[in-house]
């Protein structure tokens, strides 16, 4: 049987494309290019696959619930899930994975250890994947647009989310009440409302909350920290409706607006305040007098 031997390395391949599509491995040429975001590749089949990311189609199914993924592999990982394995533990915390890989990276919480280094801000990161969607950021690289509106995004999941807001897909519901979510945080952090779950405590006092958010402007109130800046005067601000509210005052903004008169203001408080004015009960006055 006849074989193509590469000049580089030795290697022999069974076809001339295949020595064709080997010898890109040492010259580093990519020829396929996605037009979507311009990424290159040296394998036509790579591109293929790559370009599921911008149409959207995972091809593979989870017979258990119906997920779908872009690649065999992933579906193979997630049924572990359903299976309950999970045969790799932690040496430190016991806590189990179903792949060594994510064991590798739980592993870091314990040692510490962030390899990953962004040039630009040295921001440090514990895996490869987080450097490359953190520098985007700073590229403004957005690879992934919306099949319904312009609006493009620099991670596919991000992408995802959004495009329930015009498909209206809302798959996640709350085990104690109907409400539906097109996100799984949003549905986690519903939920505590049932639960009364507060898993942020604040590390300067025993106050709780139950979003992470919410931890972290209130613990503003110990460090003084005022992020937010008037962009007409020196005011700083705490929090960002704070700021919101504050700049009205230059622009002469009144969103709030009365739906009985007409009468607008800046801010909802002093509206509320004002409806009380025509939900007010007038005592009736006596039209007849005694004789």
């Amino acid at each position: 049987m006849k074989s193509f031997t590469c000049t580089q390395c030795g290697n022999s391949l069974t076809t001339k494309k295949h020595l064709e599509r080997h010898i890109r491995v040492h010259t580093g040429e990519r020829p396929f290019s996605c037009d979507q975001c311009g990424k290159c590749f040296s394998r036509s089949d790579n591109l293929n696959d790559h370009m599921m990311i911008h149409t959207g189609e995972k091809p593979f199914t989870c017979d258990q619930c119906g997920k779908t993924f872009l690649r065999s592999s992933d579906l193979k990982t997630h049924m572990r899930v359903h299976m309950k394995e999970k045969p790799h533990s932690c040496s430190v915390c016991g806590k189990s994975f179903s792949l060594m890989q994510y064991l590798h990276k739980h592993e870091k919480i314990h040692t510490g250890v962030r390899e990953y280094m962004c040039f630009e801000c040295d921001k440090t990161f514990t895996t490869a994947n987080h450097l490359k969607l953190h520098q985007r950021i700073h590229t403004g690289e957005k690879p992934y647009k919306c099949s319904h509106c312009d609006k493009r995004f620099s991670r596919s999941a991000n992408l995802k989310t959004h495009e329930r807001i015009h498909s209206g897909e809302k798959p996640y519901k709350c085990s104690h009440c109907d409400e539906r979510f097109n996100e799984s945080s949003s549905l986690k952090t519903h939920e505590r409302i049932h639960t009364g779950e507060k898993p942020y405590k604040c590390s300067h006092c025993d106050e709780r909350f139950s979003q992470s958010s919410s931890l972290k402007t209130h613990e503003r109130i110990h460090t003084g920290e005022k992020p937010y800046k008037c962009s007409h005067c020196d005011e700083r601000f705490s929090q960002s409706s704070s700021l919101k509210t504050h700049e009205r005052i230059h622009t002469g903004e009144k969103p709030h607006m009365c739906d009985q008169c007409g009468k607008s203001f800046s801010i909802r408080s002093n509206l509320k305040r004002h409806m009380k004015i025509h939900t007010v009960e007038k005592p009736l006055k006596h039209s007849l007098r005694s004789r």
